[in-house]
């Protein structure tokens, strides 16, 4: 499907919102450039139905609600990421060069909630690729391993550094 090394697979799985991934495929491409902590790294993003996010948010994480987005980050199969992929329609982990199905480089799965990135994107005065763009550089984070909820603040400091070196 994909020529390079670094494949990175972007679905839309909801029929709500309409998308344009051509950008948003740009953007993740430069993210694998520009953050040094998912160089060279592959990674899968969804864009999915709020009830579907529900779903989700509930299975994985205990709450009841729906979410802006959820990071699955990729130990070994059939880990979280696995499951993940299996349950999203679409959603496979890109294939090696070798055959093998799980790359060493393969960050993890992104699922967003188009609709609450929508409405997000409103209340915030954003475009909605705009909001799409600062999603998915936080679930980027959270792949490679940060933590909002347990550390001093190191993911919101990179995470606003890295703002403003993409100019999202």
């Amino acid at each position: 499907m994909h020529a390079s090394a670094n494949m990175i697979d972007i679905v839309n799985a909801q029929r709500k919102i309409k998308l344009n991934l051509a950008p948003i495929r740009e953007f993740v491409a430069e993210l694998s450039r520009s953050v040094n902590e998912a160089e060279n790294k592959t990674l899968s993003v969804a864009f999915i139905s709020d009830d579907r996010m529900r779903q989700l948010n509930k299975i994985f994480r205990g709450k009841d609600g729906t979410t802006d987005v959820l990071s699955f980050p990729w130990s070994e199969p059939p880990a979280v990421a696995g499951g993940l992929s299996q349950q999203i329609d679409n959603i496979q982990p890109p294939a090696t060069a070798d055959g093998s199905d799980w790359p060493a480089n393969f960050l993890g799965d992104i699922v967003i909630s188009a609709q609450q990135a929508q409405k997000q994107a409103a209340e915030n005065g954003l475009s909605l690729e705009g909001e799409i763009k600062q999603l998915i550089l936080h679930g980027v984070l959270h792949l490679c391993g940060y933590d909002h909820e347990t550390d001093d603040g190191e993911m919101n400091a990179r995470e606003l550094e890295l703002r403003d070196k993409l100019g999202i």
